[in-house]
């Protein structure tokens, strides 16, 4: 459980495994965005279909709304969102720390107020390990504090500082959660009464694994200042031994040559045998430079939010659908696409669709932007299992960047 297995190398690009409760990952790999447990217009079934093998759920959405008691009620969030797959589920730090309106932060936690239903709440470090572990994903991720990616030095720093105190914290309630699930399963196991209260409302009867067989996985925060990020991996690292780390805080703000420099500077430094997970990054040519540098893993609300405004991501760059140079074009969008819209439909019937305002309109882009960032990253490990990686990222790049140059 929780192996990562590299089979193959080309420069710093790596081909890997990672094997979860739920199944193994390929890497490279991109993982949709589930915020609410689901992918906006887009079905389970969609989404095997476009090749997603993990799934990233959001911790405070869900806890907001219906709740995660709720959720275990009706067997786990697996079984919640009919997804049989692998999910990782975020924090909730990130999306805590973008509220708009009231907001407190303490070293204690986050009080806030729900934009639900306007109700005040808290979220601390071990209520979002506890509300994860209940959730039962495969992954889960440590409480952390985001700053923009131009937040100075003094900023940064107290975010790196507080995302490291608050790592301790969800280390120590996660183990906790773990060993009185272990002692439960121990004496059912025995035949022994067991009168102490569950850690979590696991419903017994859920065909998926028990919520105990969860990792945690810490962030990396620090802005855009390196020496602020070489200091957090190092404490970081002397916590403990982990079966994968994130990289946060980037492509929320800062250039991308910045968010390129500091992958390069922390490849180095970051553990061999270790997934490396990009946080909230998935623009093609991103994922593209990003596993050049040695990361693994990747999501974002990208290609479905650009999907749902008419932007496909194609081989020759993105293409604005509602176009009018596409109302009569009898052409898919993607010729090289095995995706329902590129095999079933013109541009000029989606071009259609899109000024109608019909809703088939979104979803099939949502699947081709979803479909295209799978493929990539399925084109990204054929590459590096020939040890090819580089030859094949420059030809990429001089169609996608500059359509009609090669």
């Amino acid at each position: 459980m929780f192996e990562f297995k590299i089979e193959a190398h080309s420069g710093l690009a790596r081909a890997s495994t990672l094997s979860l409760p739920h199944g193994v990952v390929e890497t490279p790999v991109f993982m949709p965005v589930g915020t609410q447990g689901t992918v906006r217009a887009l079905s389970p079934n969609d989404l095997k279909a476009a090749g997603a093998s993990l799934v990233l759920a959001n911790t405070y959405h869900l806890h907001v709304r219906p709740g995660e008691q709720v959720i275990a009620k009706l067997g786990g969030l697996h079984r919640f969102m009919a997804w049989d797959r692998p999910l990782l589920t975020d924090s909730g730090g990130f999306q805590v720390f973008s509220l708009e309106g009231f907001r407190r932060v303490s070293d204690d936690g986050v009080e806030f107020q729900s934009h639900v239903d306007g109700s005040r709440r808290t979220l601390t470090p071990e209520r979002a390990t506890e509300i994860q572990w209940t959730l039962g994903s495969d992954i889960a991720m440590a409480f952390d504090h985001v700053v923009p990616g131009g937040a100075d030095e003094p900023t940064a720093r107290d975010a790196m500082e507080r995302t490291l105190r608050w790592l301790e914290r969800c280390v120590k309630r996660h183990e906790e959660l773990r060993r009185t699930e272990e002692r439960r399963r121990g004496r059912r196991r025995n035949g022994g009464e067991d009168t102490s209260p569950p850690p979590t409302p696991y419903h017994p009867s859920s065909s998926n694994p028990p919520p105990h067989h969860q990792t945690l996985w810490p962030i990396l925060q620090g802005g855009a200042h390196l020496e602020l990020r070489l200091e957090g991996l190092r404490r970081m690292l002397e916590l403990g031994s982990w079966t994968g780390l994130a990289v946060g805080g980037l492509s929320v703000g800062e250039p991308k040559p910045v968010m390129y420099g500091m992958l390069e500077a922390l490849q180095p430094r970051l553990p061999p045998g270790s997934p490396r997970y990009l946080m909230g990054v998935g623009f093609p040519e991103d994922l593209v430079a990003a596993v050049e540098r040695g990361v693994d893993l990747f999501d974002c609300v990208a290609p479905t939010r650009n999907g749902r405004n008419g932007s496909a991501f194609t081989p020759d760059g993105p293409l604005n659908i509602r176009n009018a140079e596409h109302r009569d074009d009898p052409r898919p969008l993607d010729e090289t696409c095995d995706c329902e819209a590129c095999v079933t439909f013109s541009r000029g019937y989606l071009r259609h669709l899109f000024v109608a305002e019909e809703l088939l309109g979104l979803r099939l882009l949502s699947l081709h932007n979803v479909r295209f960032v799978t493929r990539l990253a399925a084109e990204m490990r054929a590459a590096i299992r020939r040890n090819a990686f580089g030859p094949w990222a420059t030809d990429w790049r001089r169609r996608y960047l500059h359509p009609g140059s090669a």
